[in-house]
């Protein structure tokens, strides 16, 4: 392919080649256009793509690529329109990108996995048409230097992790006609500016916006805008059935100047009489409630140990529904709602409960994923003994942990769940959450948060079977470099098996060891055995089983009770689809041995060990259909 210099244009798209793209491509110095879509190529992006300096057009859309955009890729000064869209492409989306300002009939990098936020490099794309970042994993606000693509006609964003307010600078954006900010985190009212855009179509639907609805430009054609899934929206026209605005409309009423002058010292003395008590009673309880601080923020339900008694008829037996490191876990009905909820109640006597207690607040008052156990609020006060007391108050799991459901016995199983066998779908379904947890952890939430605890016992399933991770009683934040030695000096962190052979050895607390964890986990709902399994001994432990096992061996190690369901997933189809379970579960157990490697350097970060599950998940919905 390297002998072909003169070559102008290369179109092989439509096919079924797989590989990489070969180094030699890049050395086509006089090609235009280079269309590779459609195929299953995998491998990552050629490093020397930027060699490609007269390229106007690529197509590698719809393949199996991996890895990053290289930077060379600023060098392709020519280019018109580039699309890598469904790929398995991650990383951030890099600045040099945006170099490239010839581009303008379009970018397209939907549906892979691009993590961060979108560079405000991205004003520099001027001449714009089309921009098409929709279904990754970006997050952050839109940077208001995209008002200056003042090409720019179609803009698609959705499904990602986009937050905050739409900016005010793209009012000047009169020539964008569709716009589609779907299925991310958007809130504040929608602007009025809005309604002045050239919009054709705009969708704004399952977002936070609230407030009233705009009722001209794109907003008075019902069939142009869609607003689902946007509770607290009113008004609009009357098409979108949206409530009214609760907006009272006052009658303007002289007042005798006499009447004012009353009204005001009226008003006047109640803010003074109101100030003075508010004054008086917040000292009072300076004085009396220093004792029972809490380190959450007030909006937080305030709880006491006089409720929580009451909630869990007396932390009875019967609602006793775990035992963990530091302490009981009991189902409570708490509030007048008598919403049910968990209540973990901690053993203050046991060695490291109050500084579970205090890193576990730290942990959950200011993170939120669908895949975390959300925690409602907490308790630091004094039982009817004079006895110190502290117990955190989640949302109820109803369907217990994913150690009931591999391994628990239905004598043994204290919150009396329904277990059955968890088929080949659920379990992809729950490695899938467990690892986008921890990618929100280290990656996207405020502080960057190791888990340090993961294991059957803390993955949590809600009425629909999604998987939600709890207990960072252990969790550390390594915000600054005293939190990594700090933690170094407690021994080993977590829980047998699962905690990463250096903590052992004194090394500090890292994602990496998040990582470790997270693959053991993944083996163990593979294959079914613990990690401290009694036929694990010597030198063999849950990863070498499952590694030697890779790739003939792997049936030989599933856990035969998923093996037993696979017909329940697929229905009764024939015995090729056995072919691609077995393709599935290599995958998977692949993925396991990779992430719990015993040299921390070479195990996967979680966002590649999400990229390969998704592509098993593919498959098995193939298979479905």
């Amino acid at each position: 392919m390297g002998n072909l210099v003169n070559l102008t244009t290369l179109r092989m798209s439509g096919n079924k080649f797989s590989g990489t793209i070969p180094d030699d491509i890049t050395g086509l110095k006089k090609l235009q256009r280079l269309w590779l879509n459609n195929n299953r190529l995998s491998g990552i992006l050629p490093i020397t793509l930027g060699n490609l300096t007269l390229l106007n057009e690529l197509y590698l859309y719809n393949n199996k690529l991996q890895g990053t955009i290289p930077s060379s890729i600023e060098n392709c000064q020519n280019l018109l329109l580039l699309d890598l869209s469904q790929n398995n492409l991650t990383g951030i989306i890099p600045k040099q990108l945006f170099a490239v300002s010839m581009l303008s009939i379009g970018l397209g990098l939907a549906q892979n996995f691009f993590l961060g936020s979108l560079p405000s490099e991205v004003g520099n794309l001027v001449h714009l048409y089309e921009l098409d970042l929709s279904k990754n994993k970006l997050s952050g606000k839109i940077p208001s230097s995209l008002a200056s693509c003042t090409s720019l006609e179609y803009l698609y964003l959705e499904g990602n992790l986009f937050q905050g307010e739409i900016p005010t600078s793209l009012s000047s954006s009169r020539g964008i006609q569709v716009m589609d900010l779907s299925r991310n985190n958007f809130s504040s009212q929608i602007p009025n500016f809005l309604e002045k855009l050239s919009l054709k179509n705009l969708n704004l639907s399952f977002n936070d916006f609230q407030g009233e609805v705009p009722t001209k430009g794109v907003f008075a054609n019902a069939s142009a805008i869609s607003l689902i899934g946007n509770s607290r929206l009113c008004g609009g026209i009357s098409e979108l059935n949206l409530p009214r605005c609760l907006v009272k409309e006052e009658k303007k009423i002289k007042w005798p100047f006499s009447v004012k002058v009353v009204i005001s010292m009226a008003c006047v003395i109640l803010v003074i009489t109101i100030v003075s008590f508010f004054l008086f009673y917040w000292r009072k309880n300076k004085r009396n409630d220093n004792s029972s601080k809490s380190s959450l923020k007030q909006s937080f339900l305030r709880v006491s140990y006089q409720m929580l008694l009451k909630a869990t008829d007396g932390f009875s037996l019967a609602n006793l529904i775990g035992v963990g490191s530091f302490g009981s876990v009991y189902k409570g009905i708490l509030g007048d709602d008598r919403s049910i909820v968990a209540i973990k109640v901690l053993n203050i006597q046991r060695q490291g409960a109050s500084r579970s207690f205090v890193s576990e607040c730290e942990a959950l008052k200011n993170i939120r994923h669908r895949n975390l156990v959300k925690i409602i609020t907490c308790c630091s006060s004094m039982d009817f003994h004079g006895n110190d007391f502290r117990a955190l108050v989640y949302e109820f799991m109803p369907n217990g942990s994913l150690e009931n459901w591999l391994h628990m016995d239905l004598e043994t199983n204290i919150m009396q769940v329904e277990i059955r066998n968890l088929n080949i779908l659920q379990r992809t379904n729950i490695a899938i959450d467990v690892a986008c947890a921890l990618d929100y952890l280290h990656h996207h939430c405020p502080m960057l948060v190791v888990h340090c605890d993961k294991k059957p016992r803390n993955i949590l399933f809600d009425c629909d079977m999604i998987a939600h991770v709890g207990d960072f009683g252990l969790a550390k934040f390594l915000l600054r470099l005293t939190d990594l030695k700090e933690s170094s000096s407690i021994g080993i962190r977590g829980t047998i098996g699962y905690t990463p052979p250096e903590y052992g050895l004194g090394s500090e607390v890292s994602t990496k060891g998040d990582v470790y964890s997270y693959g053991i986990l993944l083996l163990e709902m593979i294959t079914g055995k613990r990690p401290t399994d009694s036929v694990f001994e010597g030198g063999l432990n849950l990863h070498n089983y499952a590694s030697m096992a890779v790739p003939d061996g792997v049936m030989e190690v599933v856990d035969p009770k998923l093996l037993n369901n696979v017909d329940e997933v697929l229905g009764s189809h024939n015995g090729c689809l056995a072919n691609k379970i077995k393709e599935c579960l290599i995958s998977m157990v692949k993925v396991g041995v990779a992430c719990s490697m015993e040299l921390a350097q070479e195990r996967w970060d979680i966002s590649k060990a999400i990229s390969e599950l998704h592509l098993v998940r593919d498959i098995i919905l193939g298979a479905r259909i």
